[in-house]
């Protein structure tokens, strides 16, 4: 069962907080679609700033977003010119206020979407998936991570016929609902066809009470108009676990 259900949703309310932070009403639905679409405008207006989520905190009249990106350089833009542009293009979307603050990734190794996204750019570049996924795995444990499981599929290596291969090291325990467990999916635009990627990363247990609140640990330093600030960051602790084992 654990194979088969969204790890992250399994663990709202016990370990991880919701991405949207607001009361739907009578406007629910149209408030969905909107963060919907917030979210796939950001992803499309800087493909190479290295995001990784964007929570969507609301008031009556305003829309406040928290970019987590591994290079705030490129979101922000010279004197922060980058950020004031999407800010208005935000407002025209929207027809609100919006305030973007930006929070800076110390770690990307640790952060599944980014690894993901990693590996995607990898096989776009016609890179072994082999190569990409071990450097990938590697590079997780070396930083701290417990476990870190990929899975890939299609037509790999250009390959007729398509398959799915998959690597992991330490622990992915995802039964256990205390267990940090973060996870994304990306896509890889190949040549010979799609190719989805799966990533899971094991970063530890939490014992006791933890604050869901979306932007918990974020301390922003930048101003509260069109920028935002780098932020503080969560660290994951951990030795590495068993050998290397690889599934077909």
């Amino acid at each position: 069962m654990g194979q088969k259900v969204n790890p992250i949703a399994l663990r709202l309310g016990i370990v991880r907080g919701w991405d949207s932070s607001w009361y739907g009403g009578n406007t629910f639905s149209d408030k969905l679609i909107e963060d919907h679409n917030i979210r796939k405008y950001m992803a499309a207006r800087i493909p190479k700033g290295g995001i990784s989520k964007v929570i969507i905190e609301r008031t009556l009249k305003r829309i406040t977003l928290t970019v987590h990106t591994a290079r705030p350089g490129v979101v922000i833009g010279k004197g922060g010119a980058e950020v004031d542009k999407i800010k208005e293009e935000l407002k025209k979307l929207t027809g609100k206020d919006v305030q973007i603050n930006i929070f800076e990734i110390k770690r990307p190794e640790l952060d599944a979407k980014l690894v993901g996204d990693s590996v995607a750019q990898q096989l776009q570049a016609r890179i072994s998936y082999r190569r990409a996924m071990k450097q990938a795995i590697a590079s997780a444990m070396r930083v701290g991570a417990q476990g870190i499981k990929i899975k890939v599929s299609g037509r790999l290596g250009g390959a007729e016929m398509a398959r799915t291969e998959q690597y992991k090291d330490g622990r992915i325990p995802l039964h256990t609902l205390r267990a940090d467990i973060d996870y994304a999916v990306s896509e890889a635009n190949t040549v010979y066809g799609k190719i989805g990627i799966k990533v899971w990363i094991f970063k530890g247990e939490v014992y006791g009470k933890r604050d869901l609140s979306p932007n918990v640990g974020v301390a922003n330093t930048g101003g509260s108009g069109s920028g935002g600030g780098r932020g503080g960051r969560k660290r994951a602790g951990g030795d590495s676990g068993p050998k290397r084992r690889r599934n077909k």
